[in-house]
């Protein structure tokens, strides 16, 4: 009754939606980098859209199931295929025994979630299953996913349903859920009016790529030093997720799911919530420019992800209702 770990990822881990009330303990909420492509993977399996599941980097790795299980993709597109026959993104799949699952090529996204019906068996840590790997707590023993690992299934199937592969006949549509626009909006930070007035203008209209050092702590952009019109010692402040901040080089860092929970560099800028998915699917080397959004547009298209959000899970729970019930499968 578990999913075992054939070939190693590069960094698979087991993520969930973070866990939050610690930050003054200098423990950081983690969770997800793309918490839409986890609510729709887990919302195609009937899973809570919260339920943890495995976060994938391409190359991602190689899981066989010793069990039969009811999956979905969604991100990052990798290429699926199981027992060699590619699979789609987005689509609830039935697979058996003894499958195969592997990730063949990177044809888009940086991050592929991978869910299963009920979730993995495991104990939480301060409330969240999410992997903490600084100090090894939480997900599948603390750390990322390797050869040999096996991933315990929270149940086991009443039925074994077919002995090959089934694609369900729906797909979830995610293209609207996504930032559909070619900046990143962002919100002006504490420390936007230390910028001089070039630099905010290029903060606004220059381009800025995604630098090699860039990880689920914080993407490291480079582009056009910025500068500062007037030197002032920051004091460490509380940072969260979305936050850009200015280095000493005049380059900039956005804060991304494992940042640190306090820090002193200049805030110049925020992400707005809704577009922090569409960053975390930008890839090393991608360009990327910011655009001023105001707050009440921040949060209108925050409530309107999460609505279609909480439509799409209720559609989906209707669909498998009906084709799960001939078959008694879980």
């Amino acid at each position: 009754m578990s999913m075992v770990v054939i070939q190693q990822g590069i960094m698979d881990t087991i993520q969930d939606k973070g866990r939050y009330g610690f930050q003054h303990l200098g423990i950081n909420p983690g969770g997800v980098m793309d918490r839409i492509a986890m609510a729709v993977a887990n919302g195609l399996t009937g899973n809570p859209v919260t339920e943890a599941l495995l976060e994938l980097h391409f190359p991602a790795g190689k899981y066989l199931f010793e069990t039969p299980a009811l999956i979905a993709l969604s991100g990052g597109d990798f290429g699926a295929a199981v027992n060699g026959c590619p699979v789609p993104l987005h689509t609830p799949l039935y697979v058996p025994a003894g499958a195969t699952l592997t990730f063949e090529k990177l044809r888009s996204g940086a991050r592929c979630y991978l869910a299963v019906r009920h979730g993995f068996s495991l104990a939480p840590w301060l409330g969240s299953c999410s992997t903490h790997l600084k100090v090894a707590q939480g997900g599948f023993k603390g750390r990322a996913l390797r050869k040999g690992d096996k991933l315990p299934l929270n149940r086991t199937p009443q039925h074994t349903g077919g002995l090959s592969t089934e694609v369900l006949p729906w797909t979830a549509a995610t293209a609207h859920l996504y930032n559909k626009q070619d900046t990143i909006r962002i919100l002006p930070g504490a420390c936007w009016d230390m910028l001089d007035a070039p630099s905010q203008q290029q903060l606004l209209t220059g381009s800025f790529r995604v630098g090699p050092h860039s990880d689920r702590m914080g993407f490291r952009l480079s582009g056009t030093p910025l500068r500062t019109g007037r030197k002032e010692e920051q004091l460490s402040a509380g940072i969260c997720r979305g936050a850009i901040q200015l280095l000493p080089d005049g380059q900039l860092i956005i804060l991304m799911a494992d940042h640190q929970t306090t820090g002193g560099y200049p805030v110049a800028a925020h992400v707005i919530t809704a577009d922090m998915p569409a960053l975390a699917q930008y890839q090393v080397g991608q360009s990327l420019q910011f655009s001023i959004a105001g707050r009440e547009t921040a949060e209108e298209l925050l409530w309107q992800q999460e609505r279609a959000l909480r439509y799409l899970q209720h559609a989906t729970q209707l669909r498998l209702e009906k084709w799960l019930s001939p078959y008694a499968l879980y």
